[in-house]
């Protein structure tokens, strides 16, 4: 059912939907920025992290559990039919490499969310306010929006050169 991908490339709906879903994401995170900086809405920044953290979360599991379990493997959807693969040779090693510096942020993203939503949740108080924990926040705040930005930008690299160009 979910073999075939939505935006006209021969991946699967699963990658899709996360290739999807990096596009929304960075725009969200940096609205997210301009919630705590310019209207100082402490609550609606609370809000909109643990919404997006949730769903990134979410996102990833179904996307791995896609990936793996039912394809077998990102190479068993970009070679779909392993008797005349689409990629070979050089073109297969470069989104090799690609999908392996998109591994490194893909990764440390959402550990590096989840330390940064559970400290926020146990150091800020309810309703949410600057604290001692502001400083240390701040900057988990910002390795995290660097960090998913890094990972929208290699996510889209790799699909790029795994199905855009080959298309």
């Amino acid at each position: 059912m979910f073999a075939k991908g939505f935006l006209g490339y021969d991946a699967s709906f699963m990658l899709d939907f996360v290739v999807t879903a990096l596009v929304a994401i960075v725009p969200l995170q940096l609205y997210s920025l301009y919630v705590i900086k310019v209207q100082r809405n402490f609550s609606l920044h609370k809000r909109m992290q643990l919404f997006l953290g949730l769903t990134l979360l979410l996102a990833v599991a179904a996307f791995e559990v896609d990936t793996q379990v039912v394809h077998g493997g990102w190479r068993s959807i970009v070679n779909k039919n392993p008797d005349a693969p689409r990629l070979a040779g050089d073109a297969y090693r470069h989104v090799e490499q690609v999908l392996k510096i998109h591994l490194i942020f893909a990764i440390s993203t959402p550990f590096l969310w989840a330390i940064t939503l559970i400290l926020a949740w146990r150091r800020f108080p309810n309703p949410p306010r600057p604290g001692q924990h502001s400083g240390t926040h701040k900057l988990l705040g910002w390795l995290s929006v660097v960090d998913i930005v890094a990972t929208s930008v290699t996510g889209l690299w790799f699909y790029y050169a795994a199905f855009v160009v080959t298309a």
